[in-house]
This record gives structure tokens, C-alpha cells and sequence, in this order.
């Protein structure tokens, strides 16, 4: 059998964005709940957002909160108009996850290819990699503008896998949101839940999760890779 861990196979670590290296979700979520009230949509909350559509492109939460037909040109006149609002209201908040950076120290040391798979458009990944100085230390960034499927649909994991170089059995992705776990499962990808948005037991459906946590501090990038192997080892 085959060692994972010290093969000389490529290994990559795919994270979603939002919620994911920035504790932003709620901001996202009272963003869009504060855009459908001004189009007449009452009795939305932030949390409700977050359970049924947290990680989904704009056109799709515009169609499954709004209008089933909405138009491309109008979701994307709508998504912008949120987007602004995010970004002006919460410039201030948008710091990394604890032991964040520290994690992707030692994943950068052992060789490790780092990448992004996320539901965001170009202006909010500038907006948060610029804010936090990480624009640098990915590889392969992919988001909602550059696939045709959003997520629970593999396509965004799988470009970033292909850009990476590395095979979709030989990454992780780490993710809030249920949407993306489903993503990870379906691109045959080890899943990492981060529990900003949804608690524990969520995830607890997915057999590709590997972990469970709350921030970075004190992760081992070499002990989710043993996991991933054992679980991809699994007959």
C-alpha cells in the first residue's frame, strides 16, 4: 500500500473563501437579507441564508430567494449591488481565522500546493486577499466568474485541482458551508468542515469529512493528510 503522506504524489489543500480564511459569512448573509427586504422580500434572516444557500454563486440564491426566472443580467446587477454593500459596511472586520496564517506556513514548508475554490466574483477575492496580504501565497484561484456550475456542483473544485496539477483524490478543501462539502464529495475530495456557519453535526452526512473545526490553531497539514489516506484507502 502506498504511503500518502511521504509518496512523492502532489498534495493539495483547496479552501473555500468566505467563512473559510475570513470569518465573513454573517456579513454576507445580512447583506443579501438587507438587499431582498428593499425588493420586497420579508421575514428573511441571516441564519436562514446561511442553512439553504451559504456558498452558492448569485444567481443561483437570487433564484432560490426571489425570482426562479430572474435574468443573468439582473442577477449580476443584483449580486453587485450586495457586494457593494459588503464591502462598504465591513472593511473594518475582515481579519484571517485564528492560526490561519501559521497553517498555511507549515502546508507551504511540506510542499503543499494551495488554492482557492469559492462562490465569490473577482471584486470580493480582490477585496479579501488584498485586505489580509494572502494574495500571494495561492497558487490557483478560481471563482464564481470562471465556472459555469457554482457549487454543490464539483466544477469549481475540480479547476482548481487542474490548475494545481494535482489529482482530485490528493486534495482537501476546507469548507463552511454544506453546498461545499457536497461539492468536495462529488469532485472525490477529503473535506475539512469549518464550523463558522453551520455547526458540527451538519456535516455529519458526509463521509468525506475528515475534520471538524473551529479555527486553524494548532492544525497539523500532516495529520489531515494521514486522515485523507485512510479514508481514500478505505475499501
Amino acid at each position: 500500500m502506498i504511503n500518502r503522506h511521504h509518496g512523492k504524489e502532489p498534495k493539495a489543500f483547496i479552501f473555500d473563501m468566505d467563512g473559510v480564511l475570513v470569518d465573513n459569512m454573517r456579513m454576507h448573509a445580512q447583506s443579501w437579507v438587507d438587499l431582498f427586504a428593499d425588493y420586497g422580500l420579508k421575514g428573511l434572516d441571516p441564519e436562514r441564508y446561511l442553512v439553504e444557500t451559504a456558498g452558492m454563486k448569485g444567481l443561483d440564491v437570487l433564484r432560490y430567494f426571489l425570482d426562479p426566472a430572474i435574468s443573468q443580467e439582473k442577477a449580476e446587477r443584483l449580486t453587485e449591488l450586495k457586494d457593494i454593500l459588503y464591502r462598504v459596511m465591513n472593511r473594518h472586520a475582515i481579519i484571517t481565522m485564528t492560526g490561519l496564517e501559521s497553517f498555511l506556513d507549515r502546508a507551504t514548508e511540506s510542499g503543499i500546493r494551495l488554492g482557492i475554490g469559492t462562490g465569490a466574483g473577482q471584486k470580493n477575492i480582490d477585496y479579501v486577499l488584498g485586505l489580509t496580504g494572502m494574495t500571494s501565497r495561492f497558487q490557483a484561484v478560481v471563482g464564481a466568474h470562471q465556472v459555469r456550475y457554482g457549487k454543490p456542483h464539483p466544477e469549481t473544485f475540480l479547476r482548481v485541482a487542474e490548475l494545481l496539477g494535482v489529482e482530485p483524490s490528493s486534495c482537501i478543501v476546507f469548507e463552511d458551508a454544506l453546498p461545499g462539502a457536497e461539492a468536495a464529495a462529488a469532485a472525490g475530495m477529503s473535506c475539512v468542515a469549518v464550523t463558522t456557519t453551520n455547526r458540527p453535526e451538519a456535516f455529519a452526512a458526509f463521509d468525506n469529512v475528515i475534520a471538524t473545526i473551529g479555527d486553524y490553531a494548532g492544525l497539523s497539514p500532516e495529520m489531515l493528510l494521514e486522515r485523507s489516506g485512510s479514508v481514500k484507502t478505505m475499501s
